[in-house]
């Protein structure tokens, strides 16, 4: 009997090939491109919405050290993205269009998976299913979940703009990365100290987009991808020390470090167009041209997406899932992705991993497979799974859910490294005592 993987996001994906490369037959549900979420708009699988960043590749980095487990226990996304990646300094950035088409193609090129297009409206009265429709689950089978999981939690989640490189004014701009870290990946617009008061006067007075009707309960907000009108009006400073903060970077024309910066990083290979860090927001797009116009060096910018904010729903996972990503009051049912409270594209990408992972064993008969706490995507599955102080928030890849070092350690980029290290080295021994890695 196959295993039915709802949604074809990174969750989704990597479910049905962990699955699919066990020799276990998937039926793989995608309503795109028959139905499209308010933020989806592309046919192919694993569609990047937010941002096209999966965050820092060195090791000794909390998202390095999850893309490299991931790796080692046979990822689909991860050589993907290397495969697709741009130029973005330390982080691992993609072509958002070439990732997801090659994504799609290794999933419906695979023999072991048959995909299924339309909204899934009923959940599947047979077999093992896996749940993974990310944040902007239909209403109809959003109402099914809610019903199955005796509610849900609701947040909101917001896309920055995309502008082109074309249009941009170089004399008031410069390439660089901060602190060196990269070959001048990002194009950095530097404000002035009155240039800057002016912009975050604009930006705090400007007006924001009215949300849909079924938005509106529970109005909450992930700081992860909290819109920048929002964090501004937290102070006149909150912007300058958090997404435009100028540290690493002097300006090529005065020597000196700006008041503040706004960075722009490469959306695609060709270099044609940029999409500006840390401007999630749901400003009314005549405002988002008004406003974001004023930044040095977008004065003529021409935008080939404003920012958007959509609904991301989640579910009450440390009471509802064991370990495995599974359903405690239903045992046919797992679940994976953004809808858990995993909170990033690779942690999402990981919790499918896991998820078809774990079914394929529970099929073959083994037991479950227990990642090491020290490692990543062990901390990340104890921390959805498990037990929280409070109410259950999202979460993403941070070195401050792994356990100390027995040493003490005051360089904190060592310290990193040789934690990383540590866990990387225990998911092995694992790995290999199960026959899933080679000596």
């Amino acid at each position: 009997m196959k295993v039915n993987v709802i949604g074809a996001g990174l969750a989704g994906c990597e479910a049905a090939w962990a699955l699919a490369n066990a020799n276990i037959p998937v039926r793989l549900f995608e309503m795109k491109p028959q139905k499209y979420s308010p933020a989806h708009h592309s046919p192919d699988f694993a569609e990047l919405v937010c941002s096209n960043s999966l965050k820092a590749q060195r090791i000794g980095s909390a998202a390095g050290m999850l893309k490299e487990e991931m790796r080692l226990m046979g990822s689909l996304t991860v050589p993907c993205a290397l495969q697709t990646s741009v130029a973005a300094g330390g982080a691992l950035a993609v072509d958002r269009d070439a990732f997801s088409s090659m994504v799609t193609e290794k999933i419906k090129s695979h023999p072991m998976i048959e995909v299924v297009y339309g909204e899934v409206a009923q959940l599947p009265q047979e077999g093992l299913t896996v749940i993974a429709t990310g944040p902007l689950t239909s209403d109809l089978l959003a109402e099914q979940i809610r019903e199955l999981c005796g509610g849900s939690l609701s947040f909101y989640d917001a896309a920055a703009p995309i502008v082109t490189a074309a249009s941009l004014d170089q004399e008031k701009v410069f390439f660089a990365a901060r602190y060196g870290r990269g070959e001048d990946d990002y194009i950095n617009c530097p404000f002035d100290r009155a240039e800057y008061e002016r912009f975050y006067e604009a930006l705090v007075g400007a007006e924001s987009a009215q949300l849909h009707a079924f938005d509106q309960p529970e109005k909450k907000v992930y700081e992860g991808c909290m819109p920048i009108e929002i964090m501004a009006k937290r102070g006149t400073d909150t912007i300058r020390y958090g997404p435009l903060k100028p540290v690493g970077l002097r300006d090529p024309r005065t020597g000196k470090r700006p008041w503040a910066v706004v960075q722009l990083r490469r959306e695609n290979r060709e270099g044609t167009l940029y999409n500006l860090v840390g401007f999630q927001t749901n400003l009314k797009f005549g405002e988002q041209k008004r406003v974001f116009s004023m930044i040095p060096g977008l004065e003529h910018a021409e935008f080939a997406r404003y920012g958007v904010m959509h609904r991301n729903t989640f579910i009450d996972s440390p009471r509802l899932l064991d370990a495995s990503w599974r359903m405690k009051m239903d045992d046919r049912i797992y679940f994976a992705g953004q809808i858990t409270g995993v909170e990033g594209y690779m942690e999402s990408a990981m919790s499918g991993l896991l998820a078809g992972k774990q079914i394929a064993r529970r099929i073959q008969g083994k037991q479950m497979l227990e990642l090491p706490g020290d490692t990543m995507c062990g901390a990340l599955t104890a921390y959805v799974t498990g037990s929280v102080c409070g109410d259950f928030q999202p979460m993403g890849a941070n070195m401050g859910l792994l356990p100390a070092l027995e040493e003490r350690i005051k360089d904190k980029q060592l310290r990193y490294e040789k934690i990383a290290q540590r866990g990387l080295s225990h998911l092995k021994d694992v790995l290999i005592e199960e026959g899933m890695l080679e000596v």
